[in-house]
């Protein structure tokens, strides 16, 4: 289902992890364990807005939104999910999936800009990736 002139923008790629590959998006993990942070990213060239998608994407995007923070929820047992579709850095649609808890360093306010990120050890990255496959059914 993706699109052959996709190509993932280079922040995205070089701020993340790979976790998989869904029907529609390619799942990442964002490199800062201060914060279970995935992010989805529609295999479409050309996307900046939700609203670019078509109507069938835009489905299946939404289901595998859900799917996200349902994974993400049961991982790590949040107190609040936060789900944002911002771009203002990366023009290229992404969705971001974050577990929150009430006494993470960016507490109650949104996570970008605040402190510096905590890139995970390779050990704690590949461990986590692992349980977030078993969670998308992806191993």
């Amino acid at each position: 289902m993706s699109d052959p002139a996709f190509t993932l923008d280079p922040r995205l790629d070089a701020d993340t992890h790979p976790v998989g590959e869904l029907p529609l998006s390619t799942v990442r993990l964002m490199d800062d364990a201060r914060f279970p942070w995935l992010i989805l990213v529609p295999k479409r060239a050309g996307l900046a807005d939700l609203v670019d998608l078509s109507d069938e994407d835009a489905a299946i995007m939404n289901e595998e939104i859900r799917l996200a923070s349902r994974v993400l929820r049961d991982l790590t047992s949040p107190y609040k999910l936060n789900v944002a579709a911002l771009g203002n850095s990366v023009r290229q649609l992404h969705v971001h999936v974050i577990a929150r808890f009430d006494d993470d360093p960016a507490w109650p306010k949104p996570v970008w800009g605040v402190g510096t990120p905590a890139t995970y050890d390779p050990a704690t990255a590949d461990t986590l990736i692992t349980r977030l496959r078993a969670g998308f059914g992806l191993a």
